[in-house]
């Protein structure tokens, strides 16, 4: 009886593995659902207009673009943390969330790094510090002397509290030792419109202020990046002036963690081949300051790793708080 009993079970599970392989064979077989953690306007949602179409068309099945603004990232990302392993459930997040926001926050119900699976990287992004063009200066050692002497501190502006766009202008307050106002807005959009209205002085920005500094509405100071711009070659970097201020933001998929490998290679394969393709690279440079990022799973999971740690000390180091 033991043996028949014994028999049964392995019978069982053989079953059960060939009904998951035929699941992950025919993967997508419904719409996949690709959360963004901020409201339109800002680079993640851009982009995810951009790949979305094409990519669904390669899969076979609609992408679906849901904005899920709140918290700072963290609303979208506890939803797809927690939802079920199966690559229905995706998350087009930027850098600071998955590598900044746990520096900031000790409550989180999840662990961005255990509970967050890198499906394949997407875009690099450029830092650019977008003045309004009412602010008497001209570049970048102009704000800094004028900021010096403002009585009460200029505002600047941040997609939200604990946002890479925050942390960087922290650390730009120390290493140029003059004192800002920051004001959180709840993604790059709503802070553009603040600064183009003249309600904050400064703000980080890379998409959502590029179109603005081409039409003139708004003036480049400096770029945060390793190299210049290829959008504005003309405007310094930071480390021109502040050696080693380097930041490269990124954007990229990501899955709940336990996804099949089959599945997750599956969508790897089909967006980087998708990033691969000249045009769909033209149209990613179109959007604005943006740029085709692809990555081998080794390679950017080591630079997971690498910026964890290292946004965690620049956050001691600043000692930026939440708001």
């Amino acid at each position: 009886m033991a043996v028949l009993r014994l028999r049964r079970l392995l019978a069982a599970l053989l079953a059960l593995c060939a009904v998951a392989g035929a699941a992950q064979a025919q993967y997508p077989s419904r719409p996949v659902r690709v959360l963004i953690p901020q409201p339109p306007g800002g680079a993640n949602d851009n982009i995810a207009r951009v790949i979305g179409p094409p990519l669904g068309d390669a899969l076979g099945q609609p992408l679906i673009v849901e904005n899920r603004p709140g918290a700072n990232g963290n609303l979208a990302m506890e939803i797809v943390a927690k939802a079920p392993p199966d690559g229905y459930t995706l998350l087009l997040g930027a850098d600071a969330q998955i590598v900044v926001n746990p520096h900031f926050y000790s409550q989180l119900s999840f662990d961005t790094m255990r509970d967050l699976a890198p499906v394949a990287s997407l875009v690099n992004t450029q830092m650019v510090l977008a003045a309004n063009p009412a602010l008497p200066v001209k570049n970048l050692q102009e704000f800094i002397d004028y900021a010096r002497r403002a009585r009460p501190p200029l505002a600047y502006g941040s997609i939200g509290n604990g946002s890479l766009h925050h942390l960087v202008m922290e650390m730009l307050k120390q290493r140029a030792q003059i004192d800002l106002l920051h004001v959180p807005f709840k993604g790059g959009g709503p802070a553009t419109i603040a600064l183009l209205a003249g309600e904050i002085s400064v703000a980080f920005g890379g998409n959502s202020v590029t179109g603005h500094v081409r039409a003139g509405k708004l003036r480049a100071l400096a770029v945060a990046g390793k190299q210049r711009s290829a959008a504005f070659p003309d405007v310094p970097r930071l480390a021109e002036f502040y050696p080693g201020f380097e930041v490269t933001p990124w954007l990229a998929l990501f899955a709940p963690a336990g996804v099949p490998g089959p599945v997750m290679a599956r969508l790897r394969e089909a967006t980087n081949t998708l990033l691969a393709d000249p045009a769909m690279a033209e149209r990613i440079r179109r959007v604005g300051g943006l740029e085709p990022y692809v990555s081998t799973p080794d390679e950017f999971a080591t630079l997971l790793r690498a910026e964890y740690a290292r946004y965690g000390e620049i956050v001691k180091m600043v000692g930026a708080k939440i708001d």
